[in-house]
């Protein structure tokens, strides 16, 4: 059988794929599963040992077109698929679906242009986004199991190169921030990340900031003022050696974003601060060990995503959740601190 699993969303988004695409493997032994991703994300699909391809689509970009789109559709039609699953929503994934030709097309039923698939799930909003993908090929006793690590491989040049910068660096117990989010409201304050680096810093722990090029500002504004001894691992490493890293350390404190997903699959424990959003839209970490804080407040969550800025001008669902909080709730996780 050849199945295809359209998932051209966000980081975090893909990343939560990837149990799906393990269940899969296990439904359907010995099938070969494409995987069309953001070329930003191909990393994360290179990590799932269930994945025979990865097909890059540049919506943004050289594929952004409504011809293009088409013709990127007709160019998986010539694979002659039987099966395609799309977590995703969007009508440009339903499209792609129907134009493959596979006999059978799922999705959820709030998908756009749902009628372009042949069978439709309901999207439950009161589940977890992985329990969420697992149902749409698993239901009942079955779905019970939702809380699955799926199993990445980290390569070997990977894996030594992180092991390379933490020798260097004479680390001692590891704990790491991640500060950035592509949403603004969903941004922690930088002043209090820094205040809870500093608190382990203090605690005889090292401290790593980690993210993409684009939070290369604020990782060195919350670097530069703690002297010389927080690291700023910020945009050095790729997606497998940010996830072969979160594995050397003993917790991840992160934003509601895509490095608490990776955190998850590394193993490690995540603390996860909801600023805007809230843990109820069901991409909290599930793994043991994991937690994270939240402010109950009338106003939030004030998106699905988050915000620019804040709608009514003070952030207080961030400014109000103060560095403390985050301290004690981690230092509850790691233990023996």
């Amino acid at each position: 059988m050849k199945i295809l699993l359209i998932q051209t969303a966000f980081l975090g988004d893909a990343v939560l794929t990837l149990p799906l695409l393990e269940k899969l493997s296990e439904k359907f032994p010995g099938s070969e599963i494409d995987v069309v991703s953001l070329p930003s994300t191909k990393e994360v699909f290179s990590l799932s040992p269930t994945v025979s391809n990865i097909i890059p689509f540049d919506k943004k970009g050289k594929e952004k077109s409504f011809t293009a789109t088409l013709a990127f559709a007709f160019r998986l039609r010539k694979s002659n698929y039987d099966f395609v699953v799309s977590p995703h929503r969007s009508a440009r994934s339903a499209i792609i679906a129907f134009l493959t030709g596979a006999p059978v097309r799922i999705s959820f039923d709030t998908a756009s242009l749902s009628f372009l698939y042949t069978e439709k799930d309901v999207y439950r909003k009161d589940y977890h986004e992985v329990k969420r993908n697992l149902s749409l090929i698993s239901s009942g006793k079955e779905l019970e199991q939702w809380k699955r690590i799926p199993r990445v491989v980290i390569p070997n040049g990977d894996r030594e190169t992180v092991a390379s910068i933490l020798n260097s660096n004479s680390l001692k117990r590891l704990a790491l921030i991640a500060p950035g989010s592509v949403w603004e409201t969903k941004k922690y304050p930088a002043e209090y990340f820094r205040e809870i680096a500093k608190h382990f810093i203090g605690k005889g722990f090292s401290v790593g900031l980690i993210g993409g090029k684009e939070d290369a500002e604020l990782c060195r504004e919350i670097s530069d003022s703690g002297s010389g001894k927080i690291l700023n691992f910020c945009g050095k490493f790729t997606i497998p050696q940010s996830v072969e890293l979160m594995k050397k350390a003993e917790i991840l404190i992160t934003n509601d974003s895509a490095p608490t997903h990776l955190g998850v699959i590394a193993g490690t424990k995540v603390l996860t601060i909801y600023t805007s959003t809230v843990p109820e839209f069901g991409f909290y970490p599930y793994n043991e060990g994991s937690s994270y804080v939240s402010l109950d407040m009338d106003c939030k969550p004030c998106g699905i995503h988050g915000k620019t800025k804040c709608p009514l001008g003070h952030f207080n669902c961030g400014n109000n959740l103060k560095p403390e909080t985050v301290i004690k709730k981690a230092e509850e996780m790691i233990l023996k601190i």
